[in-house]
């Protein structure tokens, strides 16, 4: 699974060069969504959850990071970046919801942002701040996308899968044919590399890799799942740099660790608390 999401990134750099940002992310959901037809019937009550969820998770999140990996060269940073969805949804469910922070929480939260700040400020990296800043606003529209999930417990993965792919082409291929002109009509004619890791970002990195979290998500607690995902960033910083040449620098080192500590002490966190409120 790590494998698969760390090369995600990559994958997505590639078909985003070889296509445009909207055209690749509507080409990608599109094809999800026919994948998953069979799927689309939703539950009775939650076709408005569904459609917001998909809007979230498909339009939006694809929306912010195929620009961040258009306008951004670093992929393995904005990797780094990306994990802040997690310290994300915690405040969101605080602000939103209205859901209590314990110390832990707060100090996990700081110590990622922090990191987050290490990182821009690195002299070879902060030329890349609109790509991390759009990055941060994928990792944003993720971290919400997390909380309307929690509204749709028990809908089948494939579903969830269809209507993210229907609402993220519906809101990405009318920008794709008016900013984009002429560009989806070059996708039968891409190169072998770019079609393959189109695929593979499909079949992959959504439909095995986020299929694969998603049953675990449904066995196992949050606490429990996440730290397994962590070395998907290093796989990424790794495939970036001996794909892309990218740098990896001290700071970018430092600053990603501190970002995936403090993902990891909010997680440990929360699982602190549910166990105490279930005491």
């Amino acid at each position: 699974m790590n494998i698969l999401w760390g090369m995600n990134i990559i994958a997505m750099k590639v078909t985003v060069g070889a296509l445009a940002p909207f055209t690749a992310g509507a080409a990608r959901l599109a094809i999800v969504g026919l994948i998953c037809a069979p799927w689309m019937r939703p539950p009775p009550g939650r076709v408005r959850a569904l459609a917001l969820f998909g809007l979230i998770t498909g339009g939006l999140f694809l929306l912010f990071l195929n620009l961040a990996l258009k306008v951004a060269t670093n992929v393995g940073a904005l990797a780094i970046v990306g994990q802040m969805a997690v310290p994300i949804a915690l405040v969101l469910g605080a602000v939103i919801l209205k859901e209590r922070m314990n110390r832990a929480q707060l100090a996990g939260v700081a110590v990622a942002i922090v990191g987050i700040v290490v990182l821009m400020f690195d002299p070879r990296i902060f030329g890349e701040l609109p790509g991390l800043l759009l990055m941060l606003l994928a990792a944003t529209a993720w971290g919400t996308s997390s909380l309307v999930q929690r509204q749709l417990a028990g809908v089948p993965v494939m579903t969830l899968y269809f209507w993210t792919g229907l609402m993220g082409t519906a809101l990405l291929l009318p920008m794709s044919l008016v900013l984009e002109p002429g560009v989806l009509a070059k996708l039968p004619g891409l190169p072998f590399a770019p079609l393959a890791w189109l695929a593979f970002s499909v079949l992959g990195a959504t439909l095995a890799g986020q299929g694969g979290m998603a049953w675990l998500l449904g066995r196992h607690p949050l606490s429990a799942v996440m730290p397994l995902t962590l070395a998907a960033p290093v796989v990424s910083v790794a495939a970036s740099h001996w794909m892309f040449g990218t740098p990896v620098t001290a700071s970018m080192v430092i600053g990603g660790l501190m970002t995936l500590a403090g993902v990891v002490i909010v997680t440990m966190a929360r699982r602190r608390a549910l166990k105490e409120m279930g005491a």
